[in-house]
């Protein structure tokens, strides 16, 4: 490896946009090239263990990504990629702090509310009243509204919602256009709640419990695709015709196929299912929130933390299960494994 130092500024940002641009269009071999011949520089660093970590050579990433906060500590875009990593070890204890460096990364658009009253850092909550803001994907929010309940009984939460999932949280305050909010004591961004916390694996509490009445008889739901601006969509999305095959399994759960204008109304099809089969969206945190069994197709790369490694199961959601993809792009046997294991279901209650 070739020390940057003491090269010229232009070059040296020349390079790593080459690099970068190899890494996007997915010429990972050239991007690896271009990054480790720029040598100790901490955005190069930090883009060779986020391309690591993306192709499973995990331990790799972690040098790469602590090779690049050795040289500038408070750089948020390997804080928040050595989080991620570390949090899909499930090294929780170690990942939270760096998590929060996702407030500095303008890309996440993480909100920064401009409040009179202090931010909450752990103080004693009991008798006190904490405004929760939401923030990242719907699937994010109901995964960590779990939370609200490990605060004390007498703490009053008041969770500012985005409006798709305000039906699912009763009280809460509807985050659309100029928001008016109650005096309060403190506030907190929803997933800075387990930093706080103190949250590991093992004292992971139940799923947030959501006002949609549990029931069963309405057989298989199908979510073979996901939003596709989602950042990586390409990855974990269904190609069309495996999405297609995939259905066959059951009913379409995408609001097109619905006609669900809101999460209640999807929540109303998923608690009456007996199994959901989805890729990695939303759907998936909402039938583990209301107890539906859940079936979860992940992608070989960038892998959410969230599922973390080498586990057909999760701590965040009892009872459901993971079906991994081996290869990048090849879909085709996960979902023939899905479908052998329906049969499977399907054979042994005759």
């Amino acid at each position: 490896m070739i020390s940057s130092e003491g090269w010229d500024a232009n070059l040296a940002k020349a390079l790593l946009d080459r690099a970068a641009d190899a890494h996007r269009v997915g010429d990972l071999a050239a991007a690896e090239r271009g990054y480790l011949a720029l040598g100790a520089m901490p955005a190069a660093l930090h883009n060779l263990g986020v391309l690591y970590a993306a192709t499973a050579r995990f331990d790799e990433a972690e040098r790469s990504l602590r090779g690049a906060l050795a040289l500038e500590p408070d750089f948020a875009p390997a804080q928040h990629a050595l989080a991620l990593e570390l949090l899909a070890q499930g090294r929780y204890a170690e990942g939270w702090p760096l998590y929060e460096a996702r407030r500095r990364i303008p890309g996440l658009r993480t909100p920064n509310p401009q409040m009179r009253i202090a931010e909450w850092r752990g103080e004693n909550l009991a008798g006190k009243r904490l405004i929760v803001w939401a923030e990242q994907g719907f699937g994010d929010q109901l995964q960590f509204a779990r939370f609200f309940r490990s605060l004390p009984s007498d703490c009053e939460v008041l969770f500012v919602c985005p409006p798709e999932l305000a039906p699912l949280f009763p009280g809460c305050i509807v985050g659309q256009g100029r928001v008016e909010l109650p005096m309060a004591d403190y506030w907190t961004l929803i997933c800075s709640l387990p930093l706080h916390l103190g949250v590991t694996v093992e004292t992971l509490p139940p799923p947030a419990p959501l006002p949609v009445k549990r029931r069963s008889g309405g057989g298989v739901g199908v979510m073979g695709r996901g939003r596709p601006t989602h950042a990586n969509d390409a990855h974990r999305s269904l190609p069309a015709d495996l999405a297609a095959w995939l259905l066959e399994l059951g009913q379409d759960l995408s609001p097109e196929a619905t006609g669900a204008r809101t999460f209640a109304d999807t929540a109303a099809t998923v608690a009456g299912l007996d199994l959901v089969i989805s890729v990695d969206t939303s759907v998936a945190h909402l039938a583990g929130c209301l107890g539906t069994p859940a079936w979860v197709l992940l992608p070989a790369v960038d892998t959410d933390w969230r599922w973390l490694r080498g586990r057909d199961d999760s701590p965040w959601y009892p009872g459901m299960r993971l079906f991994r993809q081996e290869s990048s792009g090849d879909w085709a046997p996960v979902v023939r494994r899905v479908r052998d294991a329906v049969d499977d279901v399907r054979r042994a209650v005759g």
